[in-house]
């Protein structure tokens, strides 16, 4: 009985501390809870690197929602949001960076990829079918045949005198 009380004490210990970290922010309207929401499932943590503001326990993060949440306060558009926090952090901060010049590679680097490695294997694939028909017959010569059928027997008759 004593384990149990002190397990569900743990349990409660434990859920308390999960429900103190999310943010608590109070909102005009549903269209700007909304809003805030979409912001920060779609920007991404500068340290996470794999994970939005909002998953995100970093306390960069943390700072970030804050950031986003006055924003939305003082009425500034989504746009001008993300051009502050792009401006601040770079096209890192955004899951879909838009196609410049300096995200080309990363845009288009993975197909050009797969491109050269077709083309390789194509070029591969014709070099061995061209070798195949300049190749001679792998069969034996009429003196080839003669000269092995005189081996075999000559391999079979030392056989029998041992």
């Amino acid at each position: 009985m004593k384990r149990l009380l002190i397990a569900a004490g743990l349990s409660l210990g434990l859920l308390a501390s999960a429900q103190a970290a999310i943010d608590t922010f109070e909102f005009a309207s549903e269209a700007e809870r909304q809003r805030y929401r979409d912001l920060v499932e779609e920007l991404r943590c500068p340290k996470c690197q794999n994970q939005n503001i909002a998953d995100s326990d970093a306390p960069i993060a943390m700072d970030l929602r804050g950031e986003i949440y006055r924003m939305l306060e003082e009425g500034k558009s989504n746009d001008e949001i993300i051009d502050f926090l792009v401006s601040r952090y770079g096209d890192f901060v955004l899951y879909k960076p838009p196609v410049t010049g300096r995200t080309l590679l990363l845009w288009y680097g993975p197909a050009g990829l797969l491109l050269i490695g077709f083309g390789v294997l194509g070029t591969i694939v014709l070099r061995r079918r061209s070798q195949q028909k300049t190749r001679p017959a792998a069969g034996l010569s009429a003196d080839e045949q003669q000269r092995l059928a005189a081996l075999l027997e000559q391999t079979s008759q030392d056989k029998k005198h041992r």
